[in-house]
């Protein structure tokens, strides 16, 4: 697959919480993570803070750091937050969303990866103690159950209006490479 085309473009505003403006631009690379088996891997966040208390599934990823590229980002989020080492499927396209409360822009970057080896997660102080996140082995199914279970909350309502487009397309491609295998 052609890792340069990306298949999705959405721009989402943040409706929970009134807008005065955005201070901080972030460039974020995310990864919906496959394995032979085809289970699916997140990241489940919980956490208490401007956006409320909440626990909820995300996929995982995270800032790209200074004169680092994409695909460098995602290779390196992946490990800290999974300890997946991965090949790249595709990437599956730019979701760009706002979060009001802290008034940021994100450009996320979105991936479908596979995972290739297993290690040791290497979370930073913040993703060990303040997201507390913890791996997530799911399915299609139980993803996208979870991510409606979530909107129950602001931060879950934004972050389920940014990623079940992305899950929904990330399983079209998965079904249209078991298609081309049969």
């Amino acid at each position: 697959m052609d890792t340069n085309n990306h298949t999705l473009y959405l721009e989402l505003k943040d409706e929970e919480w009134p807008f005065e403006g955005v201070e901080q631009e972030r460039e974020v690379v995310r990864a919906i993570v496959v394995d032979d088996a085809g289970a699916l891997y997140f990241v489940r966040a919980n956490r208490d803070d401007v956006f409320g208390k909440a626990s909820f599934l995300e996929t995982s990823g995270g800032g790209v750091e200074a004169g680092e590229d994409l695909t460098t980002a995602i290779h390196r989020e992946l490990k800290e937050e999974l300890g997946a080492t991965v090949e790249i499927l595709c990437k599956l396209g730019v979701v760009d969303d706002y979060y009001n409360v802290i008034r940021r822009h994100n450009r996320n970057h979105y991936y479908l990866c596979k995972a290739v080896s297993w290690g040791r997660q290497h979370l930073t102080e913040d993703e060990k103690h303040y997201f507390r996140l913890t791996v997530v082995k799911t399915n299609y199914t139980d993803a996208l159950r979870s991510y409606e279970e979530g909107r129950n909350t602001k931060i879950g309502r934004l972050i389920a209006n940014r990623e079940i487009p992305v899950l929904r397309e990330a399983k079209r491609i998965l079904d249209s490479i078991q298609e081309s295998a049969d």
